[in-house]
């Protein structure tokens, strides 16, 4: 079997590190902000000394090698079983992240605000992205969701491949968080907003589930989606696909979609996936 690199790039503030760490977890021998240049004769050192696992960290502070790219990774991928992992998000969460943090966006200049500098490198990096096996937008993540994602995705990855499924539920008056592969609107349930003992509450208080869940048109609602998913999981596992993210959205994100996409992710537990669920704005 050949060595394993994968390389997690992406924009500024997007969770790098937190991704490079957790692939630190689950035993890959990392390495940050590597020079492009230098990563054959780098992962031909460590994979001669028994290290099959490798994980690389690469940004924009090294734009200077960006134009070898295209070389190193054909090269890399000969000898080499190699996944890109390409992270991103929303600039609201980029912004919101960098004033949290109080870090300096690498590309900020005097005459260049945040704002600038974040349009500029999703410019710069549009080759890399387009090389990513995975592109996945951490807006909705907590550092430890994203480890956990990270981690589930890679702990397996000397054993038979499983199918990773992210289940996000979010308020529609927030946007649609990007890249879903299927979208549910569960906004035709009774909302709990409107149950003064509920309203305070939220998604995975067993108040609020009750409501939803013993409602009729919710429990036709599952049966059917469930239905749904138990075909099509076995079929995706069977083509080989990788990921899958769910959405289910509601008015705020805070009762009816958490609510669901619970229970959603124990009725499809039994099959051989991996199950992260984010709720993107359900204030905890």
């Amino acid at each position: 079997m050949r060595p394993t690199i994968v390389i997690i790039t992406g924009l500024a503030g997007s969770g790098k590190t937190v991704a490079l760490r957790a692939l630190e977890d689950v035993g890959f021998y990392c390495v940050d902000n590597l020079p492009i240049t230098l990563m054959e004769p780098f992962t031909s050192t460590i994979t001669a000394n028994d290290s099959n696992r490798v994980g690389v960290g690469i940004d924009i502070r090294e734009k200077e090698f960006l134009p070898a790219l295209d070389s190193v990774l054909k090269n890399l991928r000969e000898k080499y079983h190699l996944e890109i992992i390409f992270l991103e998000a929303e600039k609201e969460a980029l912004i919101r992240r960098f004033k949290e943090t109080r870090r300096p966006h690498p590309l900020v200049s005097g005459d260049v605000g945040l704002e600038r500098a974040i349009d500029i490198e999703k410019s710069m990096l549009i080759p890399l992205r387009e090389e990513a096996y995975r592109i996945i937008d951490t807006s909705a993540y907590t550092p430890h969701q994203l480890r956990h994602l990270i981690s589930s995705l890679f702990k397996g990855s000397s054993q038979n491949t499983v199918l990773s499924i992210t289940l996000i539920s979010f308020g529609y008056k927030f946007g649609i968080p990007l890249s879903v592969d299927m979208l549910f609107d569960v906004r035709f349930i009774p909302n709990p907003f409107f149950i003064p003992t509920l309203r305070e509450l939220n998604g995975t208080d067993m108040a609020v589930k009750d409501f939803v869940l013993k409602n009729t048109s919710t429990q036709e609602f599952l049966e059917r989606v469930s239905e749904l998913l138990n075909f099509l999981i076995p079929h995706y596992i069977n083509e080989g696909k990788a990921y899958l993210t769910l959405g289910f959205g509601c008015t705020g994100g805070k009762h009816r979609s958490p609510a669901i996409t619970e229970k959603i992710s124990e009725m499809i537990k039994n099959h051989p996936v991996e199950i992260t669920v984010v709720h993107r704005d359900l204030q905890e």
